[in-house]
């Protein structure tokens, strides 16, 4: 099936950049770092899991810092304590098309397990026009849609993509505004408010909170989550602990650690936290 858009501005003079051209071809095209098929933990069933490139956000404990940048770029090869080795690339233009049929491969485990597509990132949101037109070409084929997000987008991009996707994973870290500019260099006020405007819409969210020791696992942080979300009326959260297995992508980008040696949460502190939600009320699964 031809998931591309034809349609150039016949009387644009010719010669000269076409705005409609350019975005037929965001529509059809992007950039992606990874497929990843037979994925169990990015929503229900079996999936498989496309991660588009380029994010807003500056997190701090992020595991998939080769997303960040929006426009293909070099990875070294080796491990830390070596010298970094020969450069690979990261992230490749993809079409629309060349991206459905690698999806489509994989129905039959999809519809025997309820599975589906997940698009994550990076940041998906980040690419608008790109991500409609996959969601358009699953919603097509009767597949199943989740999204992995942050949720930072304007209210024009949210509101346009929400009637597309099937399942919201939504990440949620920190509820004070200034801690989160702090940790992931941007304010949460848009992130808040189309959570906010996703649950008064009726569209289904499942909350991931990624567990980071010292940074959002503090009492006051846990108490503001579980009233922020209390009030949406959402009652379930994905408790995603730190594991620090980031390390080894920042040295083969040739980037500071900003967490330095900051250990993966211990299992008390996974257990209290876990108690802390339940006992809000809520239904609190530890992993994808």
């Amino acid at each position: 099936m031809d998931y591309q858009f034809h349609n150039i501005d016949p009387d644009h003079p010719p010669g000269l950049p076409n705005p409609v051209e350019r975005e037929s071809e965001r529509m059809t095209q992007g950039i992606i770092f990874d497929i990843k098929k037979f994925a169990i933990h990015d929503g229900p069933g079996i999936r498989t899991t496309v991660f588009l490139k380029g994010c807003p956000l500056d997190c701090w404990w992020c595991h998939n810092p080769e997303g960040r940048h929006t426009e293909p770029e070099s990875m070294a090869t080796g491990t830390i304590g070596d010298a970094p080795g020969d450069a690979v690339p990261v992230g490749t233009r993809m079409s629309v098309d060349a991206i459905m049929a690698e999806i489509e491969k994989d129905r039959l485990f999809y519809d025997e397990s309820g599975g589906g597509v997940t698009f994550s990132g990076g940041e998906p949101l980040a690419q608008p026009d790109f991500l409609a037109t996959l969601l358009n070409g699953c919603r097509e084929q009767g597949i199943h849609t989740a999204l992995d997000t942050s949720g930072y987008a304007t209210p024009e991009i949210m509101a346009r993509i929400a009637p597309l996707v099937d399942l919201f994973l939504y990440d949620l870290k920190l509820i004070d505004e200034r801690r989160h500019q702090t940790y992931t260099g941007l304010s949460n006020a848009c992130i808040l408010a189309n959570l906010r405007h996703l649950v008064e819409t009726g569209r289904k969210v499942v909350i991931r909170f990624p567990l980071i020791p010292q940074i959002n696992d503090t009492p006051e942080n846990l108490a503001q989550m579980g009233a922020f979300l209390t009030d949406l009326g959402l009652q379930r959260i994905d408790l995603l602990p730190f594991h620090g297995i980031h390390r080894q992508k920042y040295h083969r980008l040739g980037q500071p650690d900003r967490l330095g040696n900051l250990e993966p949460p211990q299992e008390a502190t996974i257990a209290r936290v876990k108690a802390d939600f339940e006992n809000g009320g809520f239904t609190v699964q530890v992993g994808g």
